[in-house]
């Protein structure tokens, strides 16, 4: 892909394994988004309050360690920055057993993650929340 033509956008990916969260952030990467990798909601959140970076749409894996669950992360997220895209992935099965009573809807991608699926996601995402 030129250059020119490349995505700007920011990506936040929010995975505790490592080789996951990795290989997709390279994949990213190469299709020139700006990706920047956390292993825990803590890592999110101290992202978020440190205010150094601003993302268009951050993916968090719902089974993420830390403090908060991802779904009390995803919660946390829509309270502080309204306007971001987030994106949850995960199964079905761990999915229905984390979310409980804090959110109106399940993952949006599944694991293992498809990088193209991924990547046609963030643009739809990003177009959505221009338009």
């Amino acid at each position: 892909m030129p250059e020119a033509a490349r995505p700007a956008h920011s990506i936040l990916i929010a995975d505790s394994d490592v080789l996951v969260r990795g290989a997709l952030a390279d994949y990213l990467r190469d299709c020139g988004y700006r990706v920047v990798e956390a292993a825990s909601g803590d890592e999110v959140i101290t992202l978020f309050e440190q205010g150094a970076i601003s993302f268009e749409a951050v993916l968090i894996d719902a089974e993420l360690a830390g403090t908060r669950n991802a779904f009390e992360l995803r919660v946390w997220l829509r309270q502080h920055q309204p306007d971001m895209s987030v994106m949850l992935a995960g199964n079905v099965e761990s999915a229905a057993r984390m979310a409980g009573h804090l959110c109106d809807e399940g993952p949006h991608l599944s694991r293992p993650y498809d990088p193209q699926a991924v990547v046609a996601h963030i643009k739809r995402l990003i177009a959505r929340a221009r338009s």
